[in-house]
């Protein structure tokens, strides 16, 4: 059975507590430096006469407000505070590990250079683009519908990719491809489209920046075999573990916001997480 551990903490503190060359795989979705106060709001709608919404049939529904979490993203300097912790990233790897950055175009550039030269302009492997299409639109620029992951191996010649383990997606013009290929479907390529976690959806768990799990599935089956460890430094809501749990492989989550951590709790209690206080 695979093996998860969470700790409260600084994540810094506990990555110098690692041993060198431990996880197979590690991603992480750090703050995105948006200059904002992260918000999610969790909402319900039930059946009240007196409600303010008017349903099917006629009947009435009225919102509950059932409770709110929230951060803030704001950093003078982001590579301050981030850099030590991708250096710490790079002692952990494994030689045949890879690494992933998870940000947006704010800080992403920047960062890409310190990680060139941290581990090498040859050890980047792909910038990858998660495009979705939700939300609302700018009228005084091309509204923002992407996330760039960056992708880097300890070792550009030998590292963990699982071709056979890749989802395929439906082709744009299936009728172009013939019925065989068509329904087998097609590799993606260093453009990802997918949804972001829909506000109602089942997948939801009340977490400002949850990030969804076809992505990390994707990632961690791809990228580490069963039985490897993954390592999520800025787990949040704890998406890289579910995928890491339900591919076989261990995981380690690193989380400091404690509004994060019994959200884990209670998503985890099914896995039997070793909880570990890290002060």
């Amino acid at each position: 059975m695979p093996t998860l551990d969470i700790y409260h903490g600084d994540n810094l503190a506990v990555l110098k507590s690692f041993e060198p060359q431990s996880f197979d795989l590690i991603y992480i979705d750090p703050p995105f430096n948006t200059g904002k106060t992260q918000t999610h709001t969790v909402l319900k709608t039930v059946r009240s006469a007196t409600g303010d919404r008017q349903g099917f049939k006629g009947e009435r529904y009225q919102t509950l407000r059932l409770g709110q979490s929230s951060y803030a993203d704001v950093f003078d300097d982001f590579l301050d505070f981030l850099g030590p912790r991708l250096e710490e990233a790079k002692r952990l790897l494994k030689p045949a590990g890879s690494f992933f950055l998870h940000l947006d175009y704010r800080e992403v550039h920047y960062c890409k250079v310190f990680l060139d030269a941290l581990f090498g302009r040859a050890s980047f492997i792909n910038e990858i683009i998660w495009a979705y299409d939700y939300g609302g639109r700018s009228k005084q620029r091309w509204s923002t519908k992407h996330d760039t992951l960056l992708w880097y191996a300890r070792d550009p010649k030998h590292y963990t990719f699982n071709y056979e383990a890749i989802d395929r997606v439906p082709y744009m013009a299936p009728n172009l491809v013939g019925p065989e290929k068509a329904k087998r479907g097609k590799t993606p390529t260093d453009v990802w489209w997918h949804t972001i976690v829909p506000t109602n959806g089942k997948e939801r768990v009340g977490y400002a920046t949850q990030k969804p799990l076809g992505i990390l599935r994707r990632i961690i089956a791809v990228h580490s075999n069963p039985g490897d460890r993954v390592l999520d430094f800025f787990a949040g809501s704890g998406t890289t573990g579910v995928a890491a749990i339900e591919l076989e492989r261990d995981a380690v989550l690193v989380e400091r916001n404690p509004e994060a951590i019994n959200l884990m709790k209670k998503r985890f209690e099914h896995a039997s997480p070793q909880m570990h206080c890290y002060d």
